[in-house]
């Protein structure tokens, strides 16, 4: 199948994001590097909507969503990231405060396995940062969980 758009081909492991680097590259990211590196997340997780975060990112078309959901290979790059982002929360504990831009980063992670991989999927990766919450005294703004929640189709 080709690309039908860089973040298809960036999720598929043939192209690379705004900053030239691959998604093995970006997977290969160390905690502090995720922490501290603002553009990739939308490499990753892509969505309909422009970031208001990194001006210039990539912003998913109807066709670039379908071609990604269409294709083994990117939903498996799509897969690998969730995974990384999953062992990220559940190694650090920083992002479990009231406000912190992970949280946006979280919504945007719901959003883009909803989207382009399933429910269960966006289900299952919000229980577990609503119970990462929970096990530190739910000290996260209920703001941001009525966001992810809305995320995931719970509100």
């Amino acid at each position: 199948m080709t690309s039908s758009g860089p973040v298809h081909a960036f999720l598929a492991g043939s192209g690379t994001d705004g900053a030239g680097r691959d998604l093995a590259a970006v997977l290969a990211f160390d905690d502090a590097r995720i922490e501290a590196v603002h553009d990739f997340i939308q490499w990753c997780f892509p969505l309909r909507e422009a970031s208001r975060a990194v001006p210039g990112a990539p912003v998913l078309t109807p066709a670039e969503a379908d071609a990604i959901r269409a294709d083994p290979r990117a939903r498996d790059g799509l897969r690998a990231a969730l995974g990384r982002m999953h062992r990220f929360y559940g190694e650090t504990g920083h992002w479990l405060g009231r406000h912190d831009h992970n949280h946006l980063r979280i919504t945007r992670i719901l959003t883009a396995v909803r989207d382009l991989l399933d429910d269960t999927e966006a289900q299952a990766f919000h229980r577990f940062v609503s119970a990462r919450n929970a096990e530190a005294g739910s000290p996260i703004d209920p703001a941001s969980l009525r966001f992810w929640a809305a995320a995931v189709g719970r509100t």
